[in-house]
């Protein structure tokens, strides 16, 4: 890690004269200055080093740069950088064999995107061609893509100005914390939120809906890990009204919740998943729909009317092989439940008990929210639905102050480092969240 401010400032010109950012308005954006990266680390142009707790869009699941993932991109581009999608190649049948490997039985077919949303799109396509029905039902506290069907399946804001797509209707999932149900247990929580799905079934008629889409672990929308038996709930509800299920595992999957997959915790088995993020730590762009065998079926004589120039691309094929074999090798799964359990889990539930700005800490492996508050009586955020608040941005620029990359969404703080982050790492993320809290004491008015 070198200083180089004049090479900075170049970039930055760079940037602001070329580049049109995504969610942004463009005339007031003054991005960070990425030169480098290595494990949990980045580092700027003017020699400053901040530890990931972002793992930037939470999909650097191995670290930044892992050798052996790098190794496999270079080799595969000097033996075949690119290929048709038409044509059979060893790498696309490697990475869909190591998938379907880890996924449960009877999951035997991959389909390959470019990322999470297109995979969320072709997950749809395939529910509404195998039922002969159209509706989708899924979450107000989502996030699937910014796609055509998957930003209507989303819903969070940033569906608001993208409803350009029929057939999408939403539900409330349990999130007893901030209960749509009057809740007090997570028993009544679970029992309600199915019977509340249940109802929105019927009024919206079985014989019309496809698929119900959900994120096993809702990430950007608060990480909310569902409670006892409301998976299972709503596999049931599935396959009473004749609906399919789609399990979104692009943020929660290969190792963010301390399993490869983040079902694998419950009784549950989808008909269809998708992945991304996590498949190959982003390092080429790629996601991917996991089929099960009767759905693979149905397009065994009937032709799939979707396509991607760059499906199952050789350079991602082989990230995924690659990373597939390192987070076996070094265990990284394993890892990322040990510090979720041993590190994380407690760290950030004693930051609750002595930060009273912090109304929840939440999650499961390197997957965990801390829901913010002004008050911990009335739970009113820290920063309003779809916004954000001088608090939260007191608190972003205090952790990067601090070497801390933040990931913040709302009134939250996110802190998803990457899956092999160290013992160490860890603590040292949680002293400094420790001393951003302390700083923010001001804001609390409970």
């Amino acid at each position: 890690m070198e200083a180089n401010s004049a090479r900075g400032k170049e970039v930055l010109d760079l940037d602001r004269s070329h580049v049109f950012h995504s969610w942004s308005a463009q005339g007031a954006l003054n991005p960070m200055l990425i030169q480098g990266a290595e494990g949990s680390y980045v580092w700027d142009y003017d020699g400053n080093r901040y530890l990931d707790f972002s793992s930037q869009l939470v999909n650097v699941n191995i670290g930044h740069q892992h050798p052996k993932v790098i190794a496999a991109i270079q080799e595969q581009a000097g033996r075949l950088a690119t290929i048709a999608p038409q044509h059979a190649n060893d790498m696309r049948g490697e990475a869909a064999k190591r998938i379907a490997e880890l996924a449960p039985e009877g999951m035997n077919k991959v389909f390959f995107t470019n990322g999470g949303a297109d995979a969320v799109e072709n997950a749809i396509r395939m529910a509404r061609l195998h039922t002969g029905k159209n509706k989708v039902l899924s979450f107000y506290r989502s996030y699937h893509g910014n796609t055509g069907s998957a930003i209507v399946a989303t819903g969070d804001p940033r569906r608001w100005p993208n409803e350009h797509s029929d057939g999408h209707v939403h539900f409330f999932g349990p999130h007893l914390y901030r209960t749509s149900f009057w809740s007090e247990t997570q028993e009544q929580e679970t029992q309600r939120a199915l019977a509340h799905l249940a109802e929105v079934i019927k009024y919206e008629g079985a014989s019309t809906i496809a698929t119900i889409l959900m994120e096993t672990v809702v990430g950007t929308a608060g990480v909310l890990v569902p409670p006892p038996g409301y998976l299972e709930g709503v596999r049931k509800l599935c396959d009473d009204n004749g609906i399919m299920l789609i399990l979104d595992e692009v943020m929660a999957g290969f190792g963010r919740t301390g399993e490869w997959f983040a079902f694998d915790a419950f009784d549950v088995k989808p008909d269809l998943f998708v992945f991304a993020k996590g498949s190959n730590s982003g390092y080429v762009p790629v996601g991917g729909v996991v089929i099960s065998d009767h759905v693979a079926a149905t397009f065994n004589e009937r032709v799939f009317p979707g396509g991607l120039t760059y499906s199952g691309h050789p350079l991602a094929a082989a990230s995924i092989v690659a990373t597939i074999d390192v987070m076996k090798e070094e265990r990284i799964v394993e890892n990322a439940k040990h510090i979720g359990e041993t590190i994380l889990g407690p760290g950030l539930k004693d930051l609750q008990e002595r930060h009273p700005i912090i109304g929840e800490a939440r999650g499961a492996g390197v997957f965990w929210a801390l829901d913010l508050v002004k008050n911990r009586k009335t739970k009113e955020m820290l920063a309003p639905y779809g916004g954000t608040s001088p608090a939260m941005a007191e608190l972003v620029a205090s952790c990067r102050a601090k070497g801390l990359m933040p990931f913040t969404n709302y009134n939250r703080l996110h802190v998803v480092p990457p899956c092999n982050v160290t013992e160490t790492e860890a603590k040292e993320g949680l002293a400094i969240l420790d001393e951003v809290f302390a700083g923010l004491a001001h804001h609390y008015e409970g």
